[in-house]
């Protein structure tokens, strides 16, 4: 029942990662407009993920504890990349994506720093999303943000903690 439960937990945040951002990628095109979308947010959580997906890498864990993470990142970059041109500047994304693959390498170079980068990955995390609630906050505008977006994030969530609590 355990392992049933585990394996459960994994496929389904693995199919709800793989749709994660689209909701709100499609909302984002429909309105043809990135408002209500925080820039700092989006890039706090890429930065969240790309950390732990490089550390998951450089401590060579098995490939399905974090196969979410390159299609979270694949999906943030779309994101990205839709947020910039609509807000008319798509090349502003450059020095961005820039720095995110610098870091990927910059990273591993020594043990500390990608030890470090992960044990910040959760305050990242959280920094992110309270970016984007400042944003809701100030702006009194949801936007383009999508509600299924944040539900589905919250079931991941969930479902994290549920493994977390097999396994142990």
């Amino acid at each position: 029942m355990r392992e049933q439960l585990l394996l459960f937990c994994n496929w389904s945040t693995l199919g709800v990662c793989a749709a994660l951002k689209l909701p709100q990628i499609s909302a984002v095109l429909a309105a043809r407009s990135a408002r209500g979308i925080s820039l700092p947010s989006l890039l706090l959580e890429l930065a969240g993920f790309l950390v732990f997906l490089r550390y998951q890498c450089y401590y060579e864990y098995p490939l399905f504890t974090y196969l979410e993470y390159p299609i979270l990142i694949a999906q943030d970059v779309l994101l990205l990349l839709c947020v910039f041109h609509f807000n008319g500047n798509v090349r502003g994304a450059v020095p961005y994506l820039g720095a995110f693959v610098a870091s990927w390498f910059i990273l591993p170079l020594q043990k500390w720093t990608i030890d470090l980068a992960m044990n910040l990955s959760t305050f990242i995390s959280a920094a992110s999303k309270c970016a984007q609630l400042q944003c809701l906050w100030k702006t009194g505008d949801s936007g383009a943000l999508s509600a299924l977006t944040w539900s589905l994030a919250s079931y991941t969530c969930a479902n994290d903690r549920a493994e977390s609590h097999t396994l142990t």
